[in-house]
């Protein structure tokens, strides 16, 4: 094969490609779960505990079932010993996994726990049926409180874990206790890591159709891990896996909510074959607020020995994580792995001594939200960074910028190398970058002047990185997680030479359909518009493992480039017989094949159609133009950044304004830049949303508070400030498309700068720090309570 065919002048990765998709999308044309009817389909219900902590006494179900159009009700006695319980697919170390049967057995735990189902024949009879199941309550004494929870007091919520400790997470690196010998002083500071409601704008929906005669099971799921979510729906109903199709429609959002495994889809799929209907659910926004896992609730306790020129030592952390009442599918590794590896983010800090308990209580389960743990520990490891500047009265990014990992460190090990290892990228010129962008300096003059005016500025400037592209099997295995890290990609080149790339990776909105396209394209040197791609059905592509931790273009995008690649050599064999000369002599440019020894050129259309008429090739040569690959990275990638943000606090109403927003974000190599501004925007929008609007409140009794839109506070349009993002890009070594991963990267960075501009804007009040979110009343009282003491 000639040099030509390894590589070409670039014509789409690196360009801004209008989605594909937005047509159909835009049009109207989107088809959702809930836009699926299977004939004679039925409708589903749940009758949910209005309790956080009680004993069920009893159900009683005959007002329900005589009511006309009902087509009956299932309580856990109908499903006992017929399906399995709700497992976890990631289990860290010795933790404790406490049974979940998809029907309360005789006990809730959490408001929102499905009791029984109603099945009707519409929608309206079911929820009226699910009015007149009376079920008997016997209130048992809740805990919501991670920290109470653990207290000999506490009422204990599972047998099998006592002390209401699911385990205990332990990481060390370098010699803390050293660290704390060489220390000048000692910086500690508490934190709360917020429970979050996800809230995609399509909620959960769920359509299952079991044909009696082929005893086959399709079951429509807007699931980011559709091969995933059909392993665990086989095993969990006892079914043959071959005999479950799940078919992934569009997505209306998913932020890590739709990953996981609920006990909604195991009973929608065992009602279709229990009553031999088609059946159908889609969740109401109200139990999306309970019975979708929510995300974050950590408090976390830090400190860092520090020198007096501004050199952070090491770093201890004592966190205790709230999972709620049972163990959702990642729920012990975001805290743990995904968090406890990244609290010394982009800084030479060479020890950590860190120790989460993992707790369950009488809430919803909380699982991976975008992000996923990495959020939490930018924002333990920057507040803890602003802490630092605050005692040494230092400037905030002077002292980041003494710490900060240089680029000849790459691939720098942290903290002793206990665990992880960040590939590449110059944290530095995102910093300067970021800083000259806001007008850092500027503002820093400004506001001593507008703080004379009664006018009270605050910029924050925070840095960030991350692993992503979760895709190395045997670290998985190491450390719990149930499942391979490789992702597929099956491309068929059809005997026209169009293309069809089969990926295992699933969009929620990324664009997908353009941007795969793009790196196929590319590979082959072919017009994009001939390059299809399917996804989400397991029927149509082979294997997958899904969408999450930012993986689609490090692992799933090189999958289909690697692939790619190989249907090019083969291609390229078929030319060389075609043209009748040594493979290696074939040159291949803009989907052409030729040779200096051959005056014919020969179009890829008619290789492709060659690979399948197969006259002119070898007998032991195998038709057809077909390749898959399951492709496993080398290693994680780092994405990692700066942010900056400026905001003005209205001392007399604690209303934040942010007045300009900047991020400078290394993601490595970008597919389609546009997309990637896009990304930015959405992740940053959440982290404003986590930073001072976002909270789910649960009272003393278990009850959810902010349990409706009216009481959940989410940015609105006018919250949100026009973004400036920018990149410095830094190939990332592991993958041959240098990509790095780039879905949650702005809610990492954002929650910590927007929370440091904010308590910045503070300072002449004495007050330091405030806790998520920062919202109106919550700022004016710390400034009302700081007016008082002085």
């Amino acid at each position: 094969m000639s040099e030509a065919l390894s590589g070409s002048a670039t014509k789409y990765i690196g360009k801004s490609v209008r989605r594909r998709e937005d047509k159909r999308l835009m049009s109207g044309q989107g088809r959702f779960t809930d836009d699926h009817q299977f004939p004679g389909m039925v409708f589903a219900a749940f009758v949910r505990s209005p309790y956080a902590h009680a004993v069920v006494s009893e159900i009683d179900s005959s007002a329900a079932r005589a009511l006309p159009g009902v087509i009956g009700v299932l309580t856990y006695a109908d499903i006992q010993g017929k399906v399995g319980d709700i497992r976890p697919n990631w289990v860290v170390g010795n933790s404790k996994v406490p049974p979940h049967p998809p029907l309360a057995a005789g006990r809730v735990r959490y408001v929102g726990e499905a009791v029984a189902m109603v099945v009707a024949q519409t929608r309206e009879i079911a929820a009226d049926a699910a009015e007149l199941v009376a079920v008997g309550y016997e209130a048992l004494p809740p805990v919501v409180d991670a920290e109470a929870a653990l207290s000999d007091t506490a009422p204990q919520l599972h047998d099998n874990v006592p002390g209401n400790r699911i385990g205990v997470f332990r990481l060390k690196g370098g010699s803390y206790e050293d660290a704390l010998k060489r220390a000048d002083r000692v910086v500690s500071i508490r934190l709360v890591n917020q429970r979050l409601i996800p809230s995609p704008l399509e909620p959960r929906a769920l359509c299952a159709s079991f044909d009696p005669v082929d005893e086959r099971l399709t079951f429509i799921v807007p699931t980011q891990v559709p091969h995933m979510s059909r392993r665990w729906l086989a095993e969990t109903l006892r079914w043959p896996e071959h005999r479950v199709r799940i078919v992934a429609p569009d997505i209306g959002g998913g932020f890590g909510a739709k990953m996981h495994f609920y006990a909604e889809e195991v009973l929608v799929a065992f009602a279709s074959r229990h009553f031999g209907l088609p059946v159908s659910w889609t969740e109401t926004r109200s139990e999306n607020f309970v019975a979708t896992t929510h995300g974050r609730a950590h408090t976390e306790y830090v400190e860092a020995p520090v020198t007096n020129d501004g050199k952070v030592l090491g770093i201890r952390l004592r966190s205790f994580a709230n999972l709620g009442a049972y163990l959702s599918n990642m729920a012990t590794g975001i805290p743990t792995i995904n968090t406890v590896n990244y609290i010394t983010g982009n800084y030479q800090i060479t020890s950590v001594d860190a120790e989460v308990n993992l707790v369950t209580t009488n809430t919803t389960p909380v699982d991976a939200y975008r992000g996923a743990g990495r959020p939490e520990a930018a924002y333990i490891i920057e507040r803890l960074m602003d802490a630092v500047a605050g005692e040494l009265d230092m400037d905030p990014v002077e002292l980041r910028r003494r710490n900060l990992v240089q680029p000849d460190q790459f691939p720098y090990l942290p903290h002793d190398g206990a665990r992880g290892k960040w590939d590449s990228g110059d944290y530095e010129a995102c910093l300067n970058k970021a800083t000259e962008l806001i007008g850092y300096r500027r503002w820093r003059e400004e506001q001593v002047a507008l703080r004379e005016q009664g006018k009270y500025i605050g910029i924050g400037v925070t840095c960030y990185l991350e692993l992503v592209g979760m895709g190395i099997s045997p670290m998985l295995e190491k450390v719990g997680f149930n499942r391979g890290g490789w992702e597929s990609a099956h491309i068929r080149v059809h005997s026209d030479g169009k293309v069809t790339l089969f990926s295992g990776s699933m969009p929620q909105g990324h664009g997908h359909a353009t941007s795969f396209a793009q790196i196929v394209a590319e590979a082959l040197q072919l017009p994009m518009e001939d390059i299809d791609v399917v996804q989400g059905d397991t029927d149509r592509v082979l294997a997958g493992h899904g969408t999450f931790n930012s993986r689609s273009m490090p692992v799933g995008g090189s999958a289909a480039y690697v692939a790619a690649g190989k249907i090019l050599a083969r291609a390229s064999r078929i030319a060389a017989f075609m043209l009748e000369i040594p493979e290696e002599d074939v040159h291949y440019a803009d989907g052409h094949f030729s040779s200096t020894a051959n005056p014919t050129v020969i179009p890829f259309s008619q290789v492709a159609r060659m690979a399948y008429l197969a006259h002119k090739l070898p007998r032991d040569f195998e038709a057809g133009l077909d390749e898959r690959v399951f492709y496993e990275p080398a290693a994680l990638g780092a994405p990692n950044g700066c942010h900056a943000v400026v905001v003005e606090v209205d001392a007399e109403t604690g209303v934040v304004t942010i007045l300009d927003y900047v991020a400078v974000d290394d993601v490595g190599v970008m597919i389609n830049p546009m997309l990637c501004h896009g990304q930015m925007h959405g992740g940053i929008a959440q982290g404003i949303g986590q930073a001072l609007f976002e909270e789910a409140v649960y009272d003393d009794s278990g009850q959810l508070l902010s349990g409706s839109l009216l009481d959940y506070g989410f940015p609105r349009i006018e919250q949100i400030p026009r973004m400036r993002t920018g990149f410095h890009v830094s190939p990332a070594p592991s993958n041959p498309l240098g990509v790095k991963g780039i879905g949650e990267a702005g809610c990492v960075g954002a929650p910590p700068a927007v929370v440091a501009a904010v308590c910045d804007a503070l300072k002449p009040f004495g007050i330091s720090h405030l806790d998520m979110p920062l919202t109106p009343p919550k700022v004016w009282r710390a400034i009302q309570e700081s007016r008082s003491a002085t």
